[in-house]
């Protein structure tokens, strides 16, 4: 499907629109069970967009996940997660959110940095649960408070409908259901045109005697 790109200048402020073509194809293997999703705190988004730097971002992923099947599922800006701007000062970054997906399961590391022990250290201020070397320095800062895992069930496929040969098949002659009883369909009419009649008139009475029969000196 096409989509219009729009570029600014972070110095200039320059915008550069490009209509881009987008074809979304289903993954050879199906998608991926295993999923996580780490905080990049030293990037911006369009330094992981190119193929180099993910394929390094890959390379340190596999040293912490023990996988060799990565790959970069989808790539976020902190901004667009409610993060805040930074500061213009000391080459702040604003953050980039990263999705990997595999086939394999989690490596005991990633599970103790979001176990619930590693969670409650991170409310805490201190430093979360890691079993394992930090591959990802000193090119990529992990935010690994704000590491999530999810493992994806696939959906069950949903067969359509089956389609006939379009040819009703013989089954003997029609036959038109019984006739209803009449009804007796009066005294419905009646409650429903006496009732709303019978309020009315109360109304019209009780209006009558509080305006003309409570009166002052009557």
């Amino acid at each position: 499907s096409p989509w219009q790109v729009l570029a600014y200048n972070r110095d200039t402020y320059e915008t550069v629109a490009q209509n881009l073509v987008i074809t979304v194809v289903p993954a050879p293997g199906g998608e991926p069970p295993y999923q996580g999703e780490f905080l990049v705190g030293n990037r911006n988004v369009e330094e992981l967009l190119p193929e180099m730097v993910q394929e390094m971002f890959l390379q340190a992923t596999a040293g912490v996940w023990e996988q060799d099947d990565l790959h970069v599922i989808n790539i976020t800006s902190a901004l667009d997660r409610g993060g805040r701007v930074p500061l213009p000062i000391e080459g702040r970054k604003e953050g980039v959110y990263v999705k990997v997906g595999s086939h394999g399961t989690f490596s005991p590391c990633l599970v103790s940095a979001t176990s619930p022990e590693s969670h409650l250290r991170c409310h805490l201020g201190q430093q979360p649960l890691a079993s394992c070397y930090d591959t990802f320095a000193p090119h990529f800062t992990i935010r690994w408070c704000n590491l999530t895992l999810l493992q994806v069930v696939p959906s069950p496929t949903v067969s359509g409908p089956v389609w006939g040969p379009g040819v009703l098949e013989d089954g003997g002659d029609f036959e038109p259901p019984t006739e209803a009883p009449p009804q007796a369909l009066l005294p419905g009419y009646l409650v429903t045109l006496l009732v709303p009649l019978a309020v009315a008139a109360l109304l019209c009475l009780l209006l009558g005697h509080l305006m003309c029969c409570r009166r002052e000196g009557v």
